[in-house]
């Protein structure tokens, strides 16, 4: 006896409000890039540059306690990290602590090093300091330019491998649901001002790729569906299409929230911006599956012409993944 999230037989009609989803779904890009050019970015040190300070010690790395000798300093943003290697010895603990740049300085000054080290020599005299580099704010230019440009190139890829999966309305479908997604993920951290920095593209990156894969799946059942149904109106076989998949979309993104939901609350204050950041992905990802990416398709239109064989139903139907 299996365990079924919907029925067997569904046959909800998910389009009879896309015009109102649709909408939506605009204003709320319209609403996030307002947010974003006018709130900004909470970047992190990897985007606005700081100073990154490497400890020893024979004592175990305790994250709460350094950060509360640190917090009187009011160095802003500051990341503590404890390092894992085999090669470390038993009794090496090392630890990584990033200070960001304070407003008006070019660096990190000497004399908050020298309070930071004061500081975390007074939680453990034991502690040693093997290196300490600086970011400066061209590398952490260069890093956000690298950073965009790598969800660019990811969105551009995609496109390509979806037009050649499928047709080009799916493909443009499936970027749009993708730029939606992300869009409104940048907008969310502007909003709430979370913290932005590389683990946050790193999220953004995982997210277009849960995206996409929910939308491919759909988008396959939809062309399976198009071949079967050539007379059925396209409206209806999406709604076939997605039933039919309903009940794997809500255990796949069902399960997924359960361990991020976990992490959110238990992983701690480190990766707590990840974290979220997938939490909205997929929630909004699996949204812009059925009410982004269909929509866009629906309203491109999908060649069906009756007179072409049985087999193909769409361009590239031969392809495999």
């Amino acid at each position: 006896m299996r365990l079924r999230l919907v029925p067997q037989d569904t046959n909800w009609d998910f389009m009879r409000w896309r015009h109102y989803t649709f909408g939506a779904s605009i204003i709320a890009m319209i609403a996030s890039l307002i947010i974003w050019l006018a709130v900004g970015l909470n970047f992190g040190i990897d985007f606005l540059g700081g100073t990154t300070i490497r400890t020893e010690s024979t004592q175990s790395v305790d994250i709460g306690v350094y950060r509360d000798a640190l917090t009187p300093l009011g160095l802003g943003d500051i990341a503590i990290t404890e390092l894992f290697d085999p090669t470390f010895a038993p009794d090496q603990n090392v630890a990584q602590i990033r200070i960001q740049v304070q407003d008006g300085a070019e660096s990190v000054t000497t004399e908050t090093i020298a309070a930071v080290k004061s500081a975390l020599l007074g939680v453990d005299p034991a502690i040693t300091f093997p290196s300490v580099e600086s970011v400066g704010p061209k590398v952490s230019g260069e890093l956000v330019t690298t950073a965009f440009l790598a969800v660019g190139a990811s969105l551009i890829a995609i496109l390509f491998y979806i037009w050649l999966r499928f047709e080009w309305q799916f493909s443009v479908g499936a970027v749009a649901a993708l730029f939606h997604d992300v869009i409104l993920t940048i907008g969310i951290f502007s909003l709430l001002q979370i913290r932005f920095d590389l683990a946050t593209i790193a999220a953004l990156l995982t997210i277009i790729g849960y995206s996409i894969n929910d939308t491919v799946v759909i988008f396959d059942r939809l062309r399976e569906n198009l071949i079967k149904f050539k007379k059925t109106p396209l409206i209806d076989v999406m709604n076939k299409s997605v039933n039919e998949t309903l009940s794997r979309t809500l255990m796949t993104s069902g399960t997924t929230l359960i361990a991020l939901i976990a992490l959110l609350v238990l992983g701690g204050d480190v990766i707590r911006g990840f974290v979220f950041a997938i939490f909205w992905g997929v929630i909004v990802g699996t949204y812009s599956s059925v009410y982004v990416a269909k929509n866009v398709v629906l309203m491109l239109g999908v060649d069906r012409d009756p007179k072409k064989p049985s087999d193909a139903g769409t361009q590239f139907a031969n392809i495999d993944a």
